[in-house]
């Protein structure tokens, strides 16, 4: 046998992302360009719609069973290249080695750990592949903070709709993002979750800026890089916005998501990308 089969053999029982989940189907987050190339990679519980022209992924979903998640496994913190796809096409540890880049999660660790140990141990361990990982600035602050917590704080939202989540995720992947290392590294991400509510499918959306300056244009924000080291990156800014923003800006078909937001409509343009300072602040239309 050879030894790339066997490797292969370790993700045949993974199902991945199931669009089921809530009840009312919610897929993947593809690509609404056809000629934009992607591989979709099921892991347990989550799924990575990968770009290999990016070295990342386009998007990410997984399903979180709220009532049955496991929080006391170890971290394993040895990430993975998948055998799925040629080393080449995946920003592995080069990309993170000796500087201020953190490997961020896109599917948290925690959000698949869920159900028997024998199905939570080998979801905590898939979250470890540099696939489900993007270049993020290692500083922790109050939007970082907010970025991480989120999920925990939606599913308290869902407690009494059966605490089941569903999160989409991905890299704002751009054009004029910053070159790095044989990479483009992206300054934000986006975060799209569907629940049900009074027995009908809803979301919200969020997006997390790590932009160096947003007072600045980008060429003068990036004028102070100095050659070889990582783009300039901004602290983190944590916002909620309308759903359908999120599917412009990524070029992601995102399903019903945006017909079901709850996020009120703006009365101006400037009150359309809400800054969140705490989660009290997270519109939602109880």
């Amino acid at each position: 046998m050879n030894p790339s089969d066997s490797r292969h053999d370790r993700f045949a029982d993974r199902a991945g992302y199931d669009e089921g989940f809530l009840g009312p189907a919610v897929p993947l987050a593809l690509p609404a360009r056809t000629a934009v190339e992607t591989v979709i990679l099921p892991y347990t519980h989550f799924t990575v719609v990968f770009r290999p022209d990016r070295r990342l992924a386009a998007s990410t979903a997984v399903c979180i069973e709220g009532g049955a998640l496991v929080d006391d496994l170890p971290r394993d913190d040895v990430w993975l290249y998948d055998p799925r796809l040629p080393r080449e096409q995946q920003a592995g540890e080069e990309v993170y080695r000796n500087n201020s880049l953190d490997r961020g999660h896109l599917v948290r660790r925690l959000d698949p750990v869920w159900g028997p140990a024998a199905v939570a141990g080998p979801a905590n361990t898939d979250t470890f592949h540099f696939t489900n990982a993007a270049p993020q600035a290692d500083v922790f602050n109050q939007g970082k903070q907010l970025w991480q917590g989120l999920e925990n704080h939606l599913l308290d939202h869902a407690a009494a709709f059966d605490r089941k989540l569903v999160v989409l995720t991905g890299p704002v992947l751009q054009d004029s993002d910053p070159p790095y290392r044989g990479i483009q590294v992206p300054l934000r991400f986006w975060k799209v979750a569907a629940f049900m509510q009074d027995g009908a499918l809803a979301a919200t959306g969020y997006v997390l800026d790590q932009s160096p300056d947003l007072s600045r244009d980008a060429d003068r924000a990036f004028a102070g890089a100095v050659p070889g080291a990582p783009p300039p990156l901004g602290p983190f800014r944590t916002y909620q916005v309308p759903v359908s923003d999120i599917a412009e800006i990524t070029e992601l078909e995102l399903g019903p998501l945006p017909d079901v937001d709850l996020m009120p409509p703006a009365r101006g343009p400037e009150d359309r990308w809400r800054r969140l300072e705490s989660y009290e602040d997270i519109a939602m239309l109880d």
